[in-house]
């Protein structure tokens, strides 16, 4: 399976960047093809809505053709660990082969955007920087493979 991340902005924090690559290595070492990409954040004091449509239209335009798309959203669905292994076995099974997770600036997304992705996924009701998203999900795509295998990492 081909999983890209696709986030809105750099990582500028060095440790969550290299923190962000630990993780991805590990996932990588199960056999996934993980990609991170990102598109350029909006800058200026432009209006919001202006903002998150110039930033969706960049995230749009990196969609690779047929892709099975996740927004990162605080509106949508939390689930625990367990389950969202569940279901990421379950898009495996599917056949699912292109798996995109959109993460937004610090704006968040386009509501636009967030409407038209296949699954909207909360990763808490807490909010967190854009920045911290990506460490934290990188951290739950590693734990959803170590419980898919049935590995001592989640307890």
């Amino acid at each position: 399976m081909k999983i890209l991340i696709l986030a809105v902005g750099r990582l500028r924090d060095k440790a969550i960047a290299a923190l962000c690559e630990e993780y991805a290595g590990r996932i990588r070492r199960y056999g996934l093809q993980l990609s991170l990409e990102e598109v350029k954040e909006e800058a200026g004091n432009q209006d919001p809505s202006l903002i998150l449509r110039k930033e969706a239209e960049r995230l749009r335009s990196r969609l690779p053709e047929g892709a099975y798309t996740v927004a990162l959203d605080s509106g949508g669905d939390c689930c625990d660990s367990p389950t969202f292994a569940w279901r990421l076995n379950q898009l495996m099974l599917q056949g699912r082969n292109k798996v995109v997770f959109l993460v937004g600036g610090h704006l968040g997304l386009e509501p636009g955007l967030v409407s038209s992705c296949d699954w909207v996924l909360s990763l808490s009701q807490m909010t967190f920087s854009h920045e911290m998203v990506r460490l934290i999900f990188l951290e739950q795509l590693y734990r959803a493979n170590t419980i898919l295998r049935g590995e001592p990492y989640h307890k």
